[in-house]
């Protein structure tokens, strides 16, 4: 059984996919980032960056081992299951280049861009402006990638797609049209009919924001400092 530490957001998507992809047993804990919950001493064990997903496999030999950050999360299943990864060498350099892409490009350009478009101030300009060409360069990389290859690793379906996807698939409602990446189209569409990638994205759907974020959910989102954090607040 795993332990699913979990909130329905674009990187909560990524493993709610993997998880139901793999077809493994799992138990969500909800954590609601508006009211704190990453803040929290229990789930600071867990997770050292406050941040939501994480995973206590409770299979294993011995103490349960507890995993935060999504990409590491991912490889680690994968690698557990031996699915959705490739085993020869050359295929796990590539699955481990686009997770670490995805996590150190897509996902914080296209996050920083849903902030700027959702939270911040309308005038601000500069901001808004830099992440939104940003993501557009991302997914100017993930065009090119996928021409000629159904997926990002070639044929064959794997965790490099399931990191990626979540962060695309809201890029019409971030104002960012895809007709100029047609690859990225076909590749969105592709991955969407899954019947495990709508299961992922559904997990929790009654928990999505249905109103603007009170106060006291920005303070627990936004203009966290270390000692605010610490703080639990």
């Amino acid at each position: 059984m795993i332990d699913f530490y979990y909130w329905p957001t674009p990187n909560g998507w990524k493993v709610s996919i993997l998880l139901e992809e793999l077809g493994v047993s799992y138990k969500t804990i909800p954590v609601n980032i508006g009211q704190g919950d990453q803040f929290k001493p229990e789930f600071l064990a867990i997770s050292p960056n406050h941040r939501m997903p994480a995973i206590v496999d409770h299979d294993v030999a011995g103490d349960p081992v507890a995993i935060f950050e999504s990409g590491a999360i991912m490889f680690y299943l994968a690698e557990k299951h031996g699915r959705f990864m490739p085993t020869d060498p050359l295929g796990r350099k590539e699955t481990l280049e686009w997770l670490f892409w995805q996590v150190g490009n897509l996902g914080p350009m296209a996050g920083q861009y849903s902030h700027f478009v959702n939270y911040a101030p309308k005038e601000e300009v500069y901001g808004h402006d830099r992440y939104k060409n940003e993501y557009h360069r991302c997914l100017g990389v993930l065009e090119r990638r996928l021409t000629g290859r159904e997926f990002i690793l070639g044929d064959d379906y794997s965790i490099a797609d399931m990191i990626s996807w979540p962060w695309v698939l809201i890029a019409k409602a971030m104002g960012q049209p895809l007709d100029e990446f047609p690859n990225v189209v076909r590749w969105r569409a592709a991955v969407k009919e899954r019947p495990a990638v709508q299961r992922g994205v559904d997990l929790g759907k009654d928990l999505r924001r249905s109103a603007p974020p009170s106060e006291e959910e920005r303070k627990n989102h936004f203009n966290q400092t270390a000692s605010t954090a610490d703080q639990g607040t």
